[in-house]
């Protein structure tokens, strides 16, 4: 099993990608081993000494370091537990895949919400998986979009700048409703 590395606009995160479905068309953050319980892979990362988040995407992992360890010590690790997972044939996700992560939505702006979603899905998340991350939708309340960034776009140096200037921009450019855009963590 070969398994490429790409680097993210996060230093502290990589992208690895295995060459194979990971999550399909779901994603999973995990931002402590705590909450990772329910899939072996990520337990399996955060075992190792040094690693921060794991987020689990379409067909990759982007792992985020904490600044005690370096990648070219912990590179190495992560590639072994990505490795032996896969070839042990172990899930990734154990249980109920479903997000239950609830949208604050007013019904009354049902119809704005889906043009919103729309562009999120055909213009920004693929731009973001791309980086080793993923958008989140959250909720749109008085013109507002609310938006939850995961895997190398959380605590990404540039998340903020791309959220406030590049996807509030175009989001005010395709519907006028929308008067801005606030970042909501989990």
């Amino acid at each position: 099993m070969f398994i490429e590395t790409e680097g993210t606009p996060n230093p502290a995160t990589l992208k690895f990608l295995p060459g194979r479905d990971v999550m399909g068309v779901s994603t999973a953050d995990f931002a402590s081993a705590v909450t990772a319980v329910r899939s072996p892979l990520a337990t399996d990362l955060f075992a190792l000494q040094g690693v921060a988040r794991v987020f689990l995407g379409g067909d990759f992992v982007t792992v985020t370091k904490n600044d005690e360890i370096s990648w070219q010590a912990l590179k190495p690790q992560v590639l072994g537990v990505i490795m032996d997972h896969f070839v042990a044939g172990r899930p990734v996700i154990e249980g109920d895949e479903a997000d239950f992560n609830e949208e604050d939505v007013d019904p009354a702006d049902r119809e704005v919400v889906d043009q919103i979603k729309e562009l999120l899905d055909t213009r920004v998340r693929p731009a973001v998986a791309g980086d080793g991350g993923d958008i989140v939708f959250r909720g749109f309340r008085e013109g507002v979009v609310r938006l939850h960034m995961q895997g190398a776009c959380s605590g990404c140096p540039s998340s903020s700048a791309t959220l406030k200037h590049g996807i509030e921009n175009m989001l005010k450019h395709y519907i006028p409703e929308v008067v801005g855009v606030e970042q909501v963590e989990l």
